[in-house]
């Protein structure tokens, strides 16, 4: 004796959806053959463990490919229409069969259906709007990430290639005129590297604020405090030292950067960028050192920058003792910046190990 199970239809303008009663289906066999659709399992249904099968030939042509998925209380079948419309009824005969029943948890109207149409429309509008408003800001933030390391790339290449060919042409003679020949466009390029630490704290980029900050800081700290400030300094070797070790560094890291924007790499180039700074960096912290002392004798003698004491205690504090803590400091940053580099490296060329393997 065939059973049937309960089957419980709804509809909407491009697909008819049935909802099978039976538990724990097994052996599900789901065909459609001109226009009627077959199906056969065994699973407990309203008689209890049994085989169920029924049949039905629908109002309208139905597309053969059907889909169906089997959860622990029933089958979930999805017949598409061959022709998007609303059907006033399911089967081809007008008295539907006994164990067919509409499914009131899907079920819609026309109307109702219509609406979910354009609801549907609506979100998926507002998620393509989404999506290119997103696509535009990443198409800015790349814009404004390649146009300053570029202008950086320039600014220290200028630096560098200047040093370089007055070095040979003036050679020891250009260790003494460094800063007035080089100067501007490293105050330029020091100034406009502040944005990095903007960049990092709001997430333009993914990189550490505290190693950024260290590095920014550092630096100006050099360039307007120790250089800037003092004119003894003006033509101490130091200077020379100090600017070409950071122009060494800074002309492998920004067209790194630069082609990093378009999902871009040249493997000479990021090679260089992680391994450069690891003589380099240590080299510049030290110069930059070297430059501190320097400058603590004339700040002692000038008085510049001292810190005025109340007039009952009569004196000031020179600004000589907050260098000599600022050289302290000058070597925990290396360490914290020497750290985080080499984890930027090491997880760098980790990471090309394992998709090279």
């Amino acid at each position: 004796m065939t059973l049937t199970p309960l089957v419980y239809w709804a509809q909407r303008h491009e697909e008819i959806y049935l909802r099978v009663e039976l538990t724990d289906a097994l052996n599900i066999d789901v065909q459609v053959h001109e226009n009627v659709l077959h199906f056969q399992a065994l699973g407990h249904g309203a008689k209890g463990q049994h085989e169920y099968e029924f049949s039905l030939e629908f109002f309208l042509p139905v597309k053969s490919e059907v889909r169906h998925k089997s959860t622990q209380r029933q089958v979930n079948i999805t017949v598409r229409k061959e022709q998007r419309g609303w059907w006033e009824r399911l089967t081809a005969q007008e008295r539907k069969p006994v164990f067919l029943a509409p499914d009131f948890d899907r079920w819609l109207d026309e109307s109702d259906a219509e609406m979910e149409i354009q609801e549907k429309e609506e979100k998926r509008n507002r998620l393509k709007a989404l999506r290119h408003s997103e696509e535009g800001f990443v198409s800015l933030k790349t814009g404004f990430l390649f146009v300053y390391n570029l202008v950086q790339f320039l600014g220290f290449s200028w630096i560098f290639v200047n040093m370089t060919v007055r070095l040979f042409i003036f050679g020891q003679d250009s260790l003494y005129d460094t800063f007035h020949t080089i100067s501007d466009v490293m105050f330029f390029c020091q100034i406009l590297a502040s944005v990095e630490v903007l960049n990092a704290a709001f997430g333009v980029v993914r990189t550490g604020v505290i190693p950024t900050l260290i590095q920014v800081v550092g630096r100006n700290f050099i360039l307007f405090i120790i250089f800037g400030s003092l004119e003894e300094m003006h033509h101490r070797p130091v200077v020379f030292f100090v600017f070409y070790l950071w122009s060494t560094i800074e002309i492998f890291r920004y067209p790194f950067y630069m082609l990093g924007c378009f999902n871009t790499e040249w493997k000479t180039l990021t090679w260089l960028r992680y391994t450069v700074w690891i003589p380099l960096y240590p080299l510049g912290v030290l110069a930059e050192a070297v430059a501190v002392i320097q400058s603590i004798p004339i700040f002692d003698q000038t008085k510049l920058l001292s810190i005025p004491l109340p007039k009952a205690i009569g004196t000031s504090i020179s600004f000589s003792y907050v260098l000599q803590i600022y050289l302290i400091l000058m070597f925990l940053g290396l360490f914290i910046n020497f750290r985080h580099l080499y984890k930027q490296r090491k997880r760098r060329f980790r990471t090309k190990k394992r998709k090279t393997h």
